[in-house]
């Protein structure tokens, strides 16, 4: 992982998205001998799949009859480790200069990356948590967006607020591990998959609709949290970490001033998956073009197109198809 700030990294493919598209991409960079940067604005690898639905079960990824999104990431991410990726996470790309020999792009945090090419594969733009009104100033402090894993969870008192695919996937894995889990909604009704909501009801976990956590209790650490209910009624129950699960919001108004050509909120692409900006390439659920299908399987067949064709602008002796990688030794 690269420091925080003020870092010149070189590298000859800058990779912006680190969904399964831009993971798929890594690996396939390292097959093609290209060092690969990788930036997204989550804190965590696997983009939208990792934030909004990681134990949901993907059913249309070829090879795979059903697997759990957080554990194709962790596939792709295992196998995309071959390339030995530089990962900088948890920061935006704000300022993008490409002209016909390369590309330089400025992230939020004064980090500088010169690229030979880059491959745009963000998904639906920037991807920002929607806050928690009653948390500000209690993040690291036990309030949280995410649940990359549960084993830290064990023993602890978790309430999770919001009622989509990703709390009630929280709250289904966390109750058998947990002190308890309670899961709060302003609603009555639910936007997850009626058979989590189903099992998640059938459990231990203490759901209480038409309410709001209103406020976060503890010096240091959140202890406890106050949830009032659409009767004024104000409720307390223990914490030692809230989830926040009230989705995301999607920007792209940074890729908007690098002048980048759109087709509505999506990036125009040729068949070889490049833009209108020299040395700028995108695959996956952002670009456009006609007959675009926006399904994983397609994003790793464009990102593949991405990169090979993005082998030839590195090194102008090579060719766009390298052969099979069951080729290889």
């Amino acid at each position: 992982m690269a420091p925080a700030h003020d870092r010149e990294i070189e590298t000859d493919l800058l990779i912006v998205g680190a969904g399964p598209a831009g993971l798929f991409g890594v690996y396939y960079a390292g097959f093609r001998g290209l060092s690969v940067t990788v930036v997204d604005s989550l804190p965590e690898l696997g983009g939208q799949v990792s934030a909004m639905y990681p134990e949901k079960l993907i059913l249309d990824v070829a090879g795979f009859p059903a697997v759990k999104g957080r554990e194709l990431v962790e596939q792709l991410v295992e196998q995309a480790a071959s390339a030995r990726p530089t990962y900088l996470l948890g920061r935006t790309a704000s300022v993008l200069k490409t002209d016909d020999e390369g590309a330089v792009m400025e992230l939020d945090d004064g980090t500088t990356i010169h690229a030979k090419v880059v491959i745009v594969t963000a998904g639906i733009g920037k991807f920002t948590p929607r806050p928690l009104p009653a948390g500000a100033g209690w993040e690291d402090r036990g309030l949280v967006f995410f649940v990359p894993s549960f084993a830290e969870y064990a023993g602890r008192d978790v309430v999770i607020v919001g009622g989509g695919d990703s709390a009630f996937d929280w709250a289904h894995h966390l109750e058998p591990i947990a002190a308890s889990v309670t899961l709060v909604h302003r609603r009555d009704a639910f936007r997850a998959h009626q058979a989590t909501v189903d099992a998640v009801v059938a459990g231990r976990t203490e759901i209480i609709t038409r309410a709001q956590v209103t406020r976060l209790l503890g010096e240091h650490h959140v202890e406890a949290v106050e949830i009032t209910t659409a009767d004024g009624e104000v409720l307390t129950r223990p914490a030692q970490s809230v989830v926040a699960s009230l989705g995301f919001v999607a920007d792209l108004s940074a890729m908007k001033e690098w002048g980048i050509e759109f087709e509505g909120r999506h990036l125009k692409v040729d068949t070889a998956m490049r833009t209108n900006l020299p040395r700028v390439l995108a695959a996956g659920d952002i670009t456009e073009y006609p007959g675009k299908v926006r399904l994983i399987a397609v994003g790793f067949g464009e990102v593949a197109t991405a990169v090979n064709n993005a082998a030839v602008l590195v090194d102008p002796e090579a060719h766009v198809f390298p052969g099979h990688s069951s080729e290889g030794s």
